[in-house]
């Protein structure tokens, strides 16, 4: 038995029905939208930020 903290509510509702937008033929959920752009966020992230350099090695 967890005696612990209590669970923690979930910040959005999922109990109820998805939320969709349509373009056309492409139908797309708002959730999967907002992993997209969190994807696209860390690859760009990635290009952009340098990686630390260690001494001069050659």
């Amino acid at each position: 038995m967890n005696q612990g903290l209590p669970p923690a509510a979930a910040p959005v509702d999922l109990n109820g029905p998805g939320h969709y937008l349509h373009w056309g033929v492409i139908q797309l959920s708002v959730a999967n939208l907002v992993v997209i752009g969190v994807m696209v966020l860390i690859f760009v992230l990635a290009l952009v930020l340098r990686f630390p350099k260690g001494g001069d090695r050659k």
